[in-house]
Order: structure tokens, then sequence, then C-alpha cells
């Protein structure tokens, strides 16, 4: 609220002033906020919700009952008037000239038009933000995504065409890129979506750094599930104090929109930016890039670096992108790798020379997937992208062996959380004066002392951490019986059947890649008869995001089954 206060009335009178005269001289739409009660100083006016959340009392998912959808922390305003004046600078006309430019395009075509001079990154990167005002300033297509924006990004956009031809740069150069909000970047505070880190000061984490090296413009934040979804329990995916209730643009309140990267998948999915970036322990890239169809990577833990994120186990934690379409994830993927000293799991990984660029002879012909039987006869959407891939020539072995058990998996977030989360705030907050926590203990206290606005569905899981009594020794071998058991779960189909992939839907075997720390690639593979996206997962060893990649690419031209939400065409 400090902020916003700071801009004070006569910064808005300004705004105001510029959009009159704007849409005086330009034949331009205003940003429609849809309150019926518009005042012209604000561009966002909270409005009154008691029938969106009557409506979702009925929700037959329990954890979809919610309690409250708009932010009772974030002052939409003081993330949106910076930019405002920005956004006023392109017509509608020019908006709507650009949408089939931009929009469902993959990295290489942006960059060709802009090569061919058809726009620039300035132009770019205002469409971005156009969007991004017109549906999040709009009570009726609001999906609560944005908490903040790089008030820099426009002069950022401008530097990227100055620079352009001076040298040849990587396809991620001058790309409009949303991070996930605990991930830390130096124009933006990094929150976790948590009242306790809302003032939380850092520098670039190293992936970000990486980014910015390459000439990536960093969009802005997304909201997420409050501290990666490892804080309350049975609690909705995609709600964070700070930033609200994230919605699904496919159904808003009627579809989940996953976890905990839940702000990086609707963002992509209604087009807000090229690219995000999103983390994941156990599910929280794959699971959101189901929901919204998109294409979400979970590396292999240790390919991207983990400092500057905000933790919850030093074990199984890793970034990853998220993307329309698979060569874009590759791109990203390929920006932001790098060995990084400061984290013990980082690897120096050598590829060769442009493997993310996907060729034309990828195809499935004699490739060979494993697929689960209880999947094949359960999952309509799954059989159907089967049967696809049978009719490219791809080979099926049907699986049924029992899944490994994953006792102890739990103990592995809690005291890794309980040990990594103090070791972040030490080494990576820059403002301890402002955040002050030093133990999950101390965070726990804090929240109950405004439980309705800090922890309206309570904080089952932060308690957990603090009752787990696991030693140190019993963590170690829990850490290699899930890892060696895993592994061994995977081997007895890769080297069984000789197979070069496993096939899953969503998130469903993400806590077994976890464990076994193996990389999966999911992406967009049709809708259930209700309109809600399911994806393909598709998991491989240890290094071999390659084949994810390829087979991922192939599957993509073979079915071509995204399609943008309605109402963010």
């Amino acid at each position: 609220m400090q902020n916003y206060a700071s801009i004070g009335y006569a910064v808005r009178l300004v705004l105001l002033m510029s959009f009159l005269q704007f849409t005086s001289c330009k034949d331009s739409s205003k940003i429609d906020t849809g309150s019926d009660t518009a005042n012209p100083t604000q561009l966002w006016i909270p409005y009154d919700e008691s029938n969106d959340l009557s409506a979702s009392a009925k929700h037959e998912i329990e954890r979809m009952r919610y309690k409250l959808i708009q932010s009772k922390v974030l002052d939409k305003n003081a993330v949106f008037e910076p930019l405002y004046h920005e956004v006023l600078k392109m017509t509608e006309e020019e908006y709507q000239r650009l949408k089939p430019l931009i929009l469902e395009q993959d990295i290489p075509t942006i960059q060709n038009h802009i090569a061919q001079g058809i726009f620039n990154y300035e132009t770019l990167t205002r469409f971005f933000l156009y969007r991004v005002y017109q549906y999040e300033l709009n009570k009726e297509t609001t999906l609560n995504a944005i908490i903040a924006l790089n008030p820099n990004v426009i002069e950022e956009a401008k530097n990227r065409d100055r620079d352009a031809k001076s040298q040849t740069h990587h396809p991620i150069y001058g790309m409009p890129v949303l991070l996930k909000d605990n991930i830390g970047t130096t124009e933006m505070k990094t929150t976790a979506g948590a009242i306790a880190l809302m003032e939380n000061e850092t520098d670039d984490a190293f992936v970000v750094s990486r980014l910015k090296e390459k000439g990536a413009l960093i969009l802005g934040k997304v909201n997420l599930s409050e501290w990666a979804y490892f804080f309350c329990s049975g609690c909705p995916v995609g709600y964070s104090a700070l930033g609200g209730q994230t919605l699904n643009p496919y159904g808003r309140g009627i579809f989940e929109t996953g976890g905990s990267s839940s702000g990086s998948g609707v963002a992509i999915a209604a087009n807000y930016a090229v690219a995000a970036v999103g983390t994941e322990t156990s599910g929280s890239i794959l699971s959101p890039s189901g929901q919204n169809s998109i294409v979400g990577l979970k590396p292999t833990v240790g390919l991207l670096s983990r400092t500057g994120i905000v933790p919850i186990s030093s074990t199984l934690d890793t970034p990853g992108p998220m993307t329309k379409n698979v060569i874009d994830n590759g791109i990203l993927l390929d920006a932001m790798r790098g060995f990084d000293e400061f984290d013990e799991e980082s690897v120096q990984a050598d590829w060769k020379e442009f493997w993310y660029r996907p060729e034309a002879k990828v195809n499935l012909k004699g490739k060979r997937f494993g697929v689960f039987k209880d999947l094949v006869e359960n999952e309509p959407v799954y059989k159907h992208a089967l049967d696809k891939i049978e009719e490219s020539g791809g080979i099926l072995v049907v699986l049924d062996v029992p899944k490994p058990s994953m006792e102890g998996f739990i103990s592995i977030l809690n005291i890794d959380m309980r040990n990594d989360l103090p070791n972040y705030i030490q080494t990576q907050v820059r403002n301890r004066d402002a955040v002050k926590f030093n133990s999950i203990a101390e965070l726990v206290t804090f929240n109950r002392q405004d439980s309705l606005i800090r922890m309206p569905y309570g904080q089952a899981l932060f308690e957990g951490i603090l009752a787990d009594g696991t030693t140190e020794t019993e963590l170690k071998e829990i850490k290699r019986i899930l890892q060696s058991s895993t592994r061994d779960f995977f081997a007895s189909f890769f080297d069984n059947h000789n197979l070069d992939a496993v096939l899953s839907v969503n998130n469903k075997h993400a806590s077994y890649a976890a464990a076994a720390k193996y990389p999966a690639l999911t992406v967009p593979m049709g809708f259930k008869t209700s309109g809600e996206p399911v994806n393909l997962t598709i998991i491989a060893k240890q290094y071999q995001e390659g084949k994810l990649y390829d087979v991922g690419t192939a599957f993509e031209k073979v079915t071509q089954a995204r399609k943008s939400p309605q109402g963010y065409e």
C-alpha cells in the first residue's frame, strides 16, 4: 500500500490526462476494467466477489471451494500504474495487426519477423503488456496471474533494439519472459506468495543472470501456490496470501490451475509472454502445464542451478521452462544452463550446437514407449493420443508393474525445507531489516498473528515440518532407498523392454520421477469432454532432455493439440 500511496494523486491525474489526450487523438479502445462503478483515476477497483464464492462453495472438488479470490494484500494499481503510459502507446488497430504475427508463434518465427523489420523488441514487449492490462484489469477475465511488473522493461527492450545487429545473439534475445515469484531478480521483490517475504529484496537468481546475459527481457513476476504449495494442506492450488487465487483461463473457477507454478501456467496459456520459468519439487511444473495446455519441462536435477530460488528441497528442487511449444521450451532451457559452483547438485553438461532446434526428420517411427495399463483403461484422451502414436509408427509396450512405496518422501521435504529455507534467508535476502525470520518456527508464529490474512487455509504443512522428528541419519537412508527403488521401477521398463521413454498423464508419476531425479516433458495432447486440458508426460533417464525434446516435437507435430483458451485468443 505504501508504494501506491507514494505515487500520489498528481501522478494518477497525469495518467488520466494522458489517457484522455491519447484517446482524443487516436481511434483506440480503452482498456476495460469491467467495473460497474469505474473510477477513472484507478486502473483496478476491487469488486464484490460474493457470487463467485457462493458458486465455488458447490464445486465437486473440495479444495476449489474458495474462501477468497482477490488478494487482500496486493494493490494492483501499484503494479500496473507505472507502465500504463507505455501501454497507451499501442492502438487497438496495431494490436490487432500484430496478433497473428505473435500469438501462438514460436520464438524462431517471432525472431524472423523482427529481423525482417515487421516489428521490433519494443513493440513485442508492449504487445504483451497490452494483453496483460487488457485481461488482468478486467474483473470478468482476470486470472490473478501477474503480481509484479518490471518497471524498466520497455527501456530494456529499446536497448535490445539498439544492440540487435551488433553481434549474433541467442534466440532468447529480446524475448519477454515471466518468472514464478520464488525466483530472485533485482527489479522486483521475491515473495513466494507469502506476506512474510513481501518485502524480500534479492540479487538475480543464477538462471535469471543467465537469461539476462543472453538478452532475455524479464517482463514480470507471476503468482504461485504459496511457498510452492508446501504450506497448507488441502487448500486450493494457485492460491497465495499475496497474490490471491490464480484462475484457469480454460474455465475460471471451473478447472484447477495446477500447482505450484500456477501463474506461470495460466500466463503462458493466455499468451501474456513468450515464455515463463517455473519450479518443481514434485509435479509443480508438470501439473500446471497439463492443466493449461502448455509445454513444461522438469529437467534432471542439477542441469539448472537453484541458487537464488526460495527452496523446498535441495535434494529435489529444480527450475524449468514453461512455453507454448517444444522448440521454445528447448530454447529457454538452453538459455538458463550453466555450471553453478554454489549449487552442490550443479553439473557441467555439454550439448551439441543447436541441440534444442528440432529437425524436420524427427518422428515417432520405431520409437518404443512404455504406457501404463490403468491409464489406457481409464483416460480416454491418453488412449486417443496413444492411437496417434501407433499410427505414426511408434511401438507401445503396456506396463502393469506395482508402484514402489514412497514412504518417507514427505520427510525429505520437511527436513530439507527446515534446513534450506533458513540458509536461503541468510545468503540471499539483501534487506534483513525487513525480512527478519530465521526459521520455520518463526514463520509459523508470524502467520498465527493474523490467520485470516496470512493463512486463511491454515499452515498444516509448515506445522508438519516442525513436528517431523526424522534424524539426519534416517533422512539419508530415506533418500537412498527412494532414489534406488524409483530408479529400479523405471529401469524395469527402460531396460527390460528397451524403451525410449515412458508415457504418463500430467503429473500422475511426478513423485517417482522426482525421487529418481529423472527429467519429464509434458506436451498438450487434447481436452476432456468438459473442455479441461490434458497433457502427455514423457519421462526419460537422467540427462536425456534431448531425447525428450525429439519425442515431444514429433508428438506435437502429429497431434497439434494445443488450442488457445476461449476469450483469450
